[in-house]
């Protein structure tokens, strides 16, 4: 064969060569451009993570997520996002549905409420009001912060959408979600309809939202990109989970041991706990070692007057100058309080005393105790909330050593409880008060 028709043949095969290099290092920028990964594998709930509610309020079936709506509670990502673009599908079973998309959100419920502190993309269908749509609304809920892109007429954090894109009940709807460097936009249906800036947390997880009613979530993917130089400080962060697990479902009152004394007493009214101050304790099934336990709680009804006794910071009587009990009236809320280990000397009080609620009462009033641990788990300060409002507290008990904090006011720091038994389960205390529980979270320390 001639030279020349050998470097002809040479370069046509160089030429091909490189057109198929070329055609796969386009598709491979395509498929990077696209680089969209599932958050739904459309068989389970793998990668996401029951907050609150019960075990069939979000079920994988038929290719979807699908939310009975009952309790209100979310369903969050195991992981957190920072800059993203999410896809996702959904449709409402039936008309006037509610549910929501929350992103950059804490891992756990805001106190008195079933909802993470987040911005909320609204999920509704079929209500329209000068103040909120079923049409894409993004607003800031328990805490978040951020400025819509048009102010709203009663000048809340909430952008409402500039046209009705939404498809009404059964049909899908497709939204597509960008958040990127603390901004937010939302594209209804393939227009975009709302968003907002200055958004605060911008990284944290992304939830589902229940809300009394059902809907199907599907074809739920997310693109990830670079995410802010310098990296956001730890404001702009969301709570990082802990590995806190509901023991209270919403729908009833799984894993307590419910009495025949207590039936009808305490009864499960979606995302709270409700007790009518009859019947007797309520006790976990389970017991607890070493653990940190969050719990939520209000008086209701009308409190009534009362008197109380004033107690010294190193938990001793206030006595007069003839060695009588100081005394002082106050709107008598109730008592109750919270066993830990599995008996009602370790018991961090909820009541109405001037003293406050978290203090340890069976060692307090101990007189066989020494000073220091009668000190130690009198409460430093009174932080209770409000009559009827929320309290939160946070529990946390190592060995002997217990600290409470409440309402985010430190009033036990590591005080000793002498004796206390090494295992044992948790109660809400029946004291014949009415009163209402909620978010109740524990972590097993091990």
């Amino acid at each position: 064969m001639p030279r020349r028709t050998l470097l002809s043949i040479a370069a046509l095969v160089v030429c091909l060569t490189c057109v198929s290099c070329a055609a796969s290092s386009g598709e491979g920028a395509a498929r990077a451009a696209d680089a969209f990964v599932p958050l739904f594998d459309g068989e389970s709930l793998d990668g996401w993570v029951r907050v609150n509610g019960a075990p069939d309020t979000f079920v994988a079936r038929d290719g979807m997520i699908v939310c009975d709506g009952h309790p209100t509670c979310v369903l969050r990502t195991e992981r957190m996002y920072e800059n993203f673009i999410l896809e996702m599908e959904y449709r409402h079973a039936t008309a006037g549905g509610n549910a929501g998309l929350f992103v950059w959100s804490d891992p756990l419920p805001y106190i008195g409420v079933p909802f993470t502190r987040s911005i909320e993309v609204q999920v509704m269908d079929g209500v329209e009001t000068e103040n909120y749509t079923s049409h894409g609304d993004i607003f800031s809920i328990w805490g978040a912060k951020m400025t819509p892109d048009r102010p709203h007429p009663n000048g809340w954090e909430r952008c409402l959408p500039s046209e009705k894109r939404a498809n009404p009940a059964p049909e899908w709807n497709h939204y597509r979600v960008t958040c990127v460097d603390g901004s937010i936009g939302l594209e209804v249906n393939g227009v975009r309809v709302s968003g907002a800036t200055d958004v605060s947390p911008r990284k944290g997880y992304i939830c589902l939202e229940s809300e009394g009613s059902e809907v199907h979530f599907r074809n739920l993917r997310i693109k990830e990109l670079p995410a802010a130089e310098p990296p956001l400080s730890p404001d702009m962060v969301a709570h990082a989970a802990r590995g806190f697990r509901s023991l209270y479902s919403g729908k009833d009152l799984t894993g307590w041991e419910v009495a025949p004394v207590n039936e009808g007493h305490w009864t499960a009214e979606g995302w709270r706990l409700v007790y009518d101050g009859e019947g007797d304790t309520l006790w976990t099934e389970e017991s607890f070692g070493d653990f940190e336990l969050m719990a939520d709680w209000r008086w209701v009804g009308e409190p009534r007057p009362g008197v109380a006794p004033l107690i010294n910071a190193d938990g001793t009587p206030t006595l007069d100058e003839e060695g009588r009990q100081l005394s002082q009236e106050v709107p008598h809320d109730g008592d109750s309080g919270i066993y830990l280990r599995g008996n009602s000397k370790s018991q961090v009080n909820i009541w109405g005393w001037p003293i406050g609620s978290g203090e340890v009462y069976g060692y307090r009033t101990d007189g066989s105790m020494p000073p220091e641990v009668r000190e130690g788990v009198t409460p430093r300060v009174a932080a209770d909330a409000p009559f009827g409002k929320w309290n939160r507290f946070h529990i946390t008990m190592i060995g002997d050593r217990l600290t409470v904090v409440l309402n985010g006011e430190t009033v036990l720091q590591n005080a000793q409880l002498p004796g206390v038994p090494p295992e044992g389960k948790l109660a809400l205390q029946h004291h014949g008060a009415a009163l209402e529980f909620a978010n109740i979270f524990v972590r097993e320390i091990n």
